[in-house]
């Protein structure tokens, strides 16, 4: 089984590889590539959030770094230099997978899955491990870091940042479902959920320590323990702000950024995201 073969070579951490061992990570990437080895799944038996962690798999990326050796990727005679892993080149793409990646700059590492009709606008960057599911847009200057999870028919805006959460192994990645729309310059970090259908204004930050007023609800919604920050399905989220109450911060006036849900996606807002699909 693939999963205990990850695990042994983990452990183990040979100071050489056997060519079994290579062969064990191309199959593990090929997994990666075609969306059959996920970092994190659906899974409807994991409460309260419904993700599984796949600690195994973020185990079998870290083995590619250590096996990989640095070796120079640039093009034959170019002038700009890459340098990287040798078990992490860029991603091959072919027509058939009927993924668009618009010329200028984008770069996709091997080791991540992308849907069919993904549409990459340049600059964009997509790290090892990622999970980008049909039908949605990575605009320019994005970010989907190792091995976030992208739900359908999203669409990550300008400057978005949807950070990686690589180590430690059973954290929870970022995960953003199905029919999300991330604004312009938002960052979503440190295994924070965004539920199916949600709308995340321009410049909102997210992250495990950024508690979130739902004044929809009258509740405020915070990461607690093991349980990761959760963005209820199709709430829509804005910047905001919250006065300090106490000591100097009171008496200068100042007061501290907090992410509003301020309604849930109602028929004037379905009108605003449709018009994102003519984009794809």
């Amino acid at each position: 089984m693939l999963e205990s073969r990850i695990n042994a070579l983990y452990d183990r951490n040979p100071e050489s590889y056997s060519h079994q061992d290579l062969e064990t990570f191309r199959e593990f990437k090929k997994g990666l590539n075609n969306g059959t080895v996920r970092a994190a799944e659906p899974d409807k038996q994991a409460a309260p959030h419904g993700w599984r962690v796949n600690a195994w798999v973020k185990r079998g990326i870290l083995v590619g770094f250590r096996m990989g050796r640095s070796v120079d990727m640039s093009d034959a005679g170019s002038r700009f230099r890459f340098i990287d892993k040798s078990t992490y080149p860029p991603r091959d793409l072919s027509v058939e997978e009927s993924i668009r990646v618009v010329p200028g700059g984008s770069s996709l590492r091997d080791g991540c899955y992308l849907g069919r009709s993904v549409t990459c606008m340049p600059p964009m960057y997509i790290n090892v491990g990622a999970y980008v599911d049909d039908g949605t847009m990575v605009d320019s200057h994005a970010l989907v870091g190792s091995c976030a999870q992208i739900g359908k028919n999203c669409h990550l805006s300008a400057a978005a940042q949807v950070g990686g959460v690589l180590e430690p192994i059973g954290a929870l990645p970022v995960i953003v479902e199905d029919n999300v729309l991330v604004g312009g310059n938002t960052g979503v970090y440190e295994g924070t959920i965004i539920k199916r259908s949600a709308v995340l204004g321009a410049g909102t930050v997210l992250t495990r320590s950024t508690p979130v007023y739902d004044i929809v609800h009258d509740v405020v919604h915070r990461a607690e323990g093991d349980n990761p920050l959760v963005i209820p399905e199709g709430a829509v989220v804005v910047p905001g702000s919250r006065p300090i109450t106490s000591g100097t911060g009171k008496a200068m006036g100042l007061s501290l950024y907090a992410p509003v849900i301020v309604k849930y996606r109602d028929e004037k807002t379905e009108s605003r995201v449709e018009l994102e699909s003519l984009l794809r």
